[in-house]
C-alpha cells in the first residue's frame, strides 16, 4: 500500500542516516488554520522538510528553531502570534496564535519510540504519542485513548501532557477501473488517501490509464479478504456489475469502513438494496450505503462526479459521530 503521509518515516530515515532529525508538532492553533492540532513537520539536520505546521506563515522560523534544538539536544515550545495580514496571505480570515512543540529525535524523542510509531503505522494501528509538560516524549501507546482515536483528535490532557494522536493513513478502495475512477484517484491522493483500484478486467486496470496507482487485476472479494477495511477506509463501487460490486459491498457492510458509496441510478440502487436484504442485511446496515454515490451537486461528467464522491467521503470522515 502506498503512503502519502510519511513524516515519521522520513524523520526516522534521516536519523538512521546520521543526518539528524526533528519533529515539530502543532499543539495549539487559531480556529481557521489550515493545519489541525497534531499536524507535523519533520526537519532534517540540513534543513530539509516533510509535512507542514501552518499554511506557510511560520515554517521558516520553525526550521531555524528546530536546527538549534537539534544541536542543543532538547525540546522547546514555540509560540507565534500571526497577524491578520499574514493570515490573509495564506488564505485565512484572521490571525491568532500557534504553538509548536519541537522535539529532536534521539533525545526528546527516544529512537525506540519513533520506531514503535513507524511500526504501528505500518500495521495500521492507531497510536498516541504522549509528551510531558517539558516536551519530552514519554510513551507511545495504542491503549486507553479510544475517544481520541475515534475523533482523530490530538490535544492537551488534564495533566498538561500533550497527546498527539496518529490514526492509520486514509485508504480508498475503488472497485472498477472506469472513467470516474481515473478522475477520482488523483483527487483522492491529493486529499491524503492511498488508493487501490481493483478490477479483474485487464483492459481496464492498466498502468497507462492509472499511472502511479496501485492496481489489482483480481476479483474484489478476494483482494478485500487480504486487506480488511477499517475505520480509515473508504469503499467506492463503480462497475454497475453486480458480479463485481456485490461481493465487495457485502465485505464492506461487514467491515468498519467509514464510507461505502455505490454508483448507479435510483432504480439501480433500489435493486442493489433488495439483493443486500436477501443476503441478510438489515435496513440499518443498508443505511450505510451512499447511493447513488456522491453529493448532489448536479455533476455532469466523470470529473464532476469524482468531485462529488470525494466531497461525500470527506463529509463522512469529518462530520460523523
Amino acid at each position: 500500500m502506498e503512503r502519502f503521509d510519511d513524516i515519521p518515516e522520513q524523520a526516522l530515515d534521516w536519523h538512521r542516516a546520521g543526518r539528524g532529525a526533528v519533529l515539530a508538532t502543532v499543539v495549539e492553533t487559531w480556529g481557521s488554520a489550515p493545519r489541525r492540532t497534531g499536524s507535523q513537520l519533520a526537519i532534517s539536520g540540513t534543513g530539509e522538510m516533510a509535512g507542514s505546521v501552518s499554511g506557510g506563515c511560520v515554517e521558516g522560523a520553525v526550521v531555524l528553531e528546530a536546527l538549534e534544538a537539534l544541536e542543543a539536544g532538547a525540546p522547546r515550545m514555540l509560540e507565534y502570534g500571526v497577524s491578520d495580514g499574514d493570515a490573509f496571505a495564506v488564505g485565512l480570515a484572521c490571525g491568532g496564535t500557534i504553538r509548536v512543540l519541537v522535539q529532536p529525535v534521539g533525545t526528546a524523542i527516544p529512537v525506540e519510540m519513533l520506531e514503535a510509531l513507524v511500526e504501528a503505522r505500518a500495521a495500521r494501528r492507531p497510536v498516541a504519542l504522549i509528551s510531558d509538560p517539558s516536551g519530552q516524549m514519554v510513551e507511545v501507546t495504542s491503549e486507553g485513548h479510544d475517544e481520541r482515536f475515534r475523533k482523530d483528535r490530538s490535544g492537551l490532557d488534564e495533566e498538561g501532557r500533550f497527546i498527539a494522536v496518529q490514526t492509520p493513513p486514509l485508504r480508498l478502495l475503488v472497485i472498477g477501473a472506469v472513467h470516474i475512477a481515473q478522475a477520482l484517484v488523483p483527487m483522492a491522493r491529493m486529499a491524503g488517501f492511498a488508493a487501490t483500484v481493483i478490477d479483474p478486467r485487464d483492459s481496464f486496470a492498466t498502468a497507462a490509464r492509472f499511472p502511479d496507482t496501485t492496481l489489482v487485476n483480481d476479483w474484489p472479494d478476494e483482494v478485500i479478504a487480504d486487506q480488511p477495511m477499517d475505520l480509515r477506509t473508504a469503499l467506492v463501487l463503480l462497475t454497475h456489475d453486480p458480479k463485481l460490486d456485490d461481493p465487495a459491498l457485502i465485505a464492506g457492510l461487514r467491515s468498519d469502513a467509514f464510507y461505502i458509496g455505490a454508483l448507479g441510478s435510483t432504480r439501480t440502487h433500489a435493486k442493489r438494496l433488495e439483493r443486500m436484504r436477501e443476503a441478510g442485511f438489515s435496513d440499518a446496515d443498508l443505511g450505510r450505503i451512499h447511493g447513488p454515490v456522491g453529493l448532489d451537486i448536479g455533476a455532469a461528467n466523470p470529473a464532476e462526479i469524482a468531485v462529488s464522491i470525494l466531497a461525500e467521503m470527506v463529509q463522512s470522515l469529518r462530520q460523523s459521530g
